[in-house]
């Protein structure tokens, strides 16, 4: 084992990173990226990016809420992320009285800013490779659960220990490059985060599903909230007494823009890419997973839609709903699309025959690495049926029927002998369930995921064949009417009137106990078939580095913290296509439509581009530039993601990819992947122009170097240019 630590060590630290692909480990950068990032234009040296003796960039970032990233831009704790980072909250503050999701909001002093419910940020406040303390004592023959066992039991004496010296801190140690390396971050969590001021859906979600993941983007997505702490500046729980977080780091904003291929990189906590994903995986996600999802959300979709259209109460209870959902089925369509048309499966299987020569000729049968791929390809194969059912029982019930889920913590909460604490902490998730639940909506969308359940899944919880079957004769849609005839789940005020015995005898918890049943049986079922899976990947990921050690070799995305690097750039998405690399308010204008909810202008916004008062926010031009393009390495979880020039000063906010490049989880595709942004210009502009909220940017560190200002490199070329063409014709006339 401690000659596989030693060769992951070296593959990963010695060697020079190339083109713009990469998710880099930050306590690697001083090793493997500096001297590129030097030569690409960055003017900070590693240690002001991420440093173990001080305060760096990386102190600035946060972990916001359970998926997104977000940045401190002022030391009052003033954070910047995505309006779709921040929706959940927006929305969950939003009422048809105080509709913030269609008329936005701006705090005008501390005292205004909203408590947003169950938010926290999260602070990465030191990083620890632990690879000798979780693999250290672990065979290297050892595989399936002997090799989880020891593992696991390795990570958690180490977690004891690294809660202890780290007291109030949160610890989450994770596995690298398959489980052949692991680190710890020490975490802290503020659990007091209030929103600050947010736009309006016409601004933060301009264009929409139409526009998502699509070039040219026109969205000021973007929203602001405020870390709270005690009066020692530590986390703590929501209190009036709390005052705003003090931060040491916090990013400086950037009012010179940026001009083609300038540096540009980008910090954050991209959620989950499977760049060594085989072409056996690929063959299970376009036959069988992609399809799937596909279907079953949007088949959901469209009756949320439907109902939100109809009703202001059922828009505001169901954006944040529809929003998480559509956001991941247009991924999955683009995936599919871009994996077929870039031809991924053809590279990986080329990679394949390469790896399988290698481990054949040049290793010992021993050592594994010759049948890893043979394990992928059994495991993918054994789990597949039970994969499936399982995707299909997840997504079209236990994610979609919402009557479920009060169904299921009052069956677990509620008892003959349920005590007083239980009783409040029922009540506090039926008031959070009931606020966003309307009952018809739900009737409507379980009628339609139980038709599609019965019609694709093999092995159906027992509610089909014991109820469904024979009560029914396999009428779905009269069960479900009967289903929500009878629950006392249908209503905030009958679950909290009913008693132990009617919750036990509910049809919604028959429902519910069948369905966990079922999946359980599954999920074992697949169990073992997920162990060898996880012991191919983890030999095919640490030969591939042994077959490639003068490649730059960074992990899959696990939600960690990393440093991704590139350029801004247009791109040609077609023949005889160029994408400009940046977008401007004009492009808002050309695009509204009042006829389509998606693209509405709100008319200050109209007003302020008529009367061209950008301030000081306008590119040279006079334009007011809204996103822009880099060719760096992002994933979902980078939303939210502050981009920074060369000095390490937020330009931007990355908030999406560009569809002809989907297949980027799988394979990073140089020539046309890019990273989308909200320009930061854009942002204070809609703050302070737009919102009247300008007091936020007094507490900023904002700036201006004019002499970087793109407009004026291209003046003083041309004034060279010139001044060289008058003194030729001078010379030509002495």
């Amino acid at each position: 084992m401690k000659k596989l630590i030693t060769l992951l060590a070296a593959a990963v630290v010695t060697m020079t990173a190339v083109a713009d692909e990469g998710m880099w480990l930050l306590p690697y950068l001083q090793k493997m990226n500096i001297a590129d990032m030097h030569a690409k234009g960055l003017k900070l040296e590693a240690e002001d990016i991420y440093s173990i003796n001080k305060g760096s960039l990386k102190d600035a970032i946060v972990i916001f809420g359970n998926g997104c990233t977000g940045e401190v831009v002022s030391p009052e704790g003033l954070v910047f992320t995505n309006h779709h980072c921040g929706y959940p909250s927006i929305q969950a503050l939003s009422s048809v009285e105080h509709d913030y999701l269609k008329d936005g909001f701006w705090a005008m002093s501390n005292e205004e800013e909203l408590p947003a419910p169950d938010l926290t940020v999260t602070f990465i406040r030191q990083i620890i490779d632990v690879t000798p303390d979780v693999l250290g004592n672990v065979p290297s023959i050892a595989q399936g659960q002997e090799r989880a066992d020891l593992v696991n039991k390795n990570i958690e004496a180490l977690r004891e220990k690294l809660e202890a010296e780290n007291p109030g801190k949160t610890i989450n140690i994770q596995s690298f490059f398959g489980g052949n390396q692991y680190f710890a971050f020490v975490m802290e969590i503020f659990r007091d985060i209030r929103l600050v001021g947010t736009p309006p859906n016409s601004i933060g979600k301009f264009g929409g599903d139409t526009d998502n993941w699509m070039w040219p983007r026109h969205t000021g997505d973007f929203s602001v909230f405020r870390i709270y702490a005690d009066k020692n500046n530590q986390p703590a729980d929501y209190s009036a007494e709390n005052v705003p977080y003090k931060a040491d780091e916090f990013l400086k904003v950037s009012l010179d823009g940026y001009k083609a291929d300038d540096f540009t990189m980008i910090m954050g906590f991209p959620g989950s890419t499977e760049r060594f994903m085989t072409s056996y995986e690929i063959d299970e996600m376009l036959s069988v997973s992609g399809p799937q999802r596909v279907a079953i959300r949007g088949a959901r979709q469209d009756i949320l839609m439907e109902d939100m259209l109809a009703s202001d109460k059922v828009r505001i209870q169901y954006s944040s709903k529809y929003a998480n959902s559509s956001n991941y089925w247009k991924n999955t369509i683009g995936m599919m699309r871009g994996i077929e048309k870039l031809n991924v499966k053809a590279k990986k299987q080329a990679l394949e025959a390469e790896f399988q020569a290698w481990a054949d000729a040049e290793t010992l049968p021993e050592e594994g690495y010759s049948n890893a791929l043979n394990m992928i390809r059994e495991s993918i194969s054994g789990m597949t049926p039970y994969n499936a059912s399982l995707q299909y029982l997840s997504e079209a019930m236990a994610r979609a029927v919402e009557i479920l889920t009060p169904a299921a913590s009052a069956n677990y909460l509620m008892s003959d002998t349920m005590t007083d604490a239980q009783m409040e902490q029922l009540k506090a998730i039926y008031a959070q369930f009931y606020k966003d639940y309307n009952m018809p909506t739900d009737r409507k969308v379980a009628k339609k995921m139980l038709r599609m359940v019965k019609e694709n899944v093999k092995e159906l919880p027992s509610i089909f064949t014991e109820v469904i079957d024979t009560q029914f004769g396999g009428d779905t849609d009269a069960y479900v009417d009967y289903l929500y005839d009878n629950s006392v789940f249908t209503d905030e005020q009958k679950a909290l009137a009913a008693t132990a015995e009617q919750v036990a005898a509910d049809p919604a918890v028959a429902l519910m106990k069948s369905l966990v049943e079922k999946m359980g049986e599954l999920s074992e079922k697949a169990a073992e078939f997920r162990r060898q899976y996880a012991d191919g990947h983890r030999l095919y990921v640490a030969g591939l580095m042994r077959m490639q050690p003068d490649k730059a070799w960074y992990s899959d995305a696990n939600f960690t913290i990393r440093l991704t690097y590139g350029q801004v750039l247009p791109y040609e998405p077609a023949d005889g296509v160029l994408y400009e690399y940046y977008t401007t308010l004009k492009g808002v204008m050309e695009k509204e439509d009042p006829e389509n909810h998606e693209f509405v202008v709100p008319e200050k916004l109209k007003e302020l581009y008529e009367a061209k008062d950008f301030g000081p926010y306008a590119n040279c031009k006079g334009e007011m530039p809204v996103a822009f393009l880099a060719n760096c390495d992002i994933t979902g979880g980078n939303s939210g993601s502050p981009m920074l020039n060369a000095k390490g000063e937020l330009i931007g906010l990355a908030f999406d990819g560009n569809w002809e490049a989907m297949s980027g989880d799988i394979a990073f595709e140089p020539e046309v992947q890019r990273t989308i942004g909200v320009d930061v210009r854009y942002v204070l502009f809609v703050i302070d122009k737009f919102g009247g909220a300008g007091w936020l940017l007094d507490e900023m560190t904002i700036v201006k170097d004019n002499s970087k200002d793109g407009c004026q490199v291209k003046e003083q070329k041309a004034t060279k240019k010139s001044d060289k063409k008058s003194r030729k014709a001078d010379r030509k006339r002495k």
